[in-house]
């Protein structure tokens, strides 16, 4: 018996939606980090990117447990020093949803150079439009 390795130009692209109004950050991102990696399918391969493409709309209504609005807190350098800055996630979700929904996801991905393209198949709105109805995405069962 011969163990199935993807090539990719055998992979079958789905699109699927989600609406993250409501629903807990870090358990739908494991779920969206499955699906961009393709874990979800038979065929699934380590080194190959064989996942789907992801929507996110309402990304500005989603639910963190506990304290974490205000205890959370997103960090970013520029290299000089006193260059750190620190935001809470209060702050960050009432102004750049996106990037919050980015760095969960991108932060349960390998660290390697698949991940850096696996995450551009991540497509995430603040609002509950989005201008990728003509791939006629599915809606992802989270």
């Amino acid at each position: 018996m011969n163990t199935y390795s993807a090539k990719p130009g055998e992979i079958d692209r789905d699109w699927f939606v989600v609406d993250a109004e409501g629903m807990t950050l870090g358990r739908l991102a494991v779920r969206i980090a499955d699906v961009l990696r393709g874990k979800h399918k038979p065929t699934f391969t380590p080194h190959v990117d064989a996942g789907d493409f992801v929507v996110v709309v309402n990304a500005d209504k989603v639910h963190l447990t506990g304290r974490k609005l205000d205890q959370k807190t997103y960090n970013r350098y520029s290299g000089h020093p006193g260059g750190l800055k620190s935001i809470d996630a209060r702050t960050v979700r009432a102004t750049d949803s996106e990037r919050m929904f980015q760095q969960a996801v991108k932060g349960m991905l390998p660290k390697n150079r698949l991940s850096r393209q696996l995450i551009t198949k991540l497509k995430v709105y603040a609002g509950p439009e989005h201008p990728h109805a003509a791939q006629k995405p599915q809606t992802l069962p989270v």
